[in-house]
């Protein structure tokens, strides 16, 4: 979604932002100075913001799906660090831990876990390795604040780009509503050159 070079030129005199790859909507102040910059008729004016807006929307379901994906991973991540830290409190007291564990969906079977100086932690990509319980939990806590911060840089991308979605939308609506102004001034004209 590159910013179209016929339309960089701003009729505000603001310059167009982007934000990760998203570019910037500008805002029309004064339509006719917008379609005279970019070269445009109504027409071909309403069809790129309408375009643009369309792109907006493909990004916005993009973001969308890797929020819920984060969402849906932080707190994976927060209870295999709750289990780790678990089985470095019962380390060494001699106490014998019973858990109970999703085997798959709905199934839960019980079982005794013996005191361990390791836990084997699912990679993905059908990987699996086995760490020391202080390296698992360093590694899941860097996960973790990894995670973190990767949803609080979408939540800001998903903010910009609803303002852009925003800016677009009033832009649309701006040049649409000139254009019918325009177009009842040219009939005022005519029916009064008719008289």
């Amino acid at each position: 979604m590159a910013s179209s070079s016929s339309t960089s030129g701003s009729a505000s005199g603001s310059a167009v932002t982007e934000r990760r790859g998203i570019p910037g909507a500008q805002f029309v102040e004064d339509v006719q100075t917008y379609l005279t910059q970019s070269g445009l008729d109504v027409g071909s004016a309403l069809a790129f913001l309408q375009e643009r807006l369309q792109q907006y929307k493909v990004v916005e379901m993009k973001l969308l799906a890797q929020q819920r994906d984060l969402q849906a991973k932080i707190p994976d991540i927060e209870k295999c660090l709750d289990v780790v830290a678990t089985l470095q409190a019962k380390k060494g007291t001699g106490e014998e831990l019973i858990a109970d564990f999703e085997v798959s969906e709905g199934i839960y079977s019980r079982a005794r876990i013996e005191e361990t100086n390791s836990v084997c932690l699912w990679l993905g990509a059908n990987v699996m390795l086995e760490y020391t319980l202080e390296e698992a939990t360093g590694l899941l806590q860097k996960n973790l604040d990894n995670a973190r911060a990767s949803l609080e840089v979408l939540i800001a991308d998903l903010q910009f780009l609803r303002d852009q979605v925003t800016i677009t939308q009033v832009t649309i609506a701006r040049v649409y509503n000139w254009d019918v102004h325009q177009r009842r001034i040219q009939q005022a004209v005519a029916t009064t050159a008719q008289e």
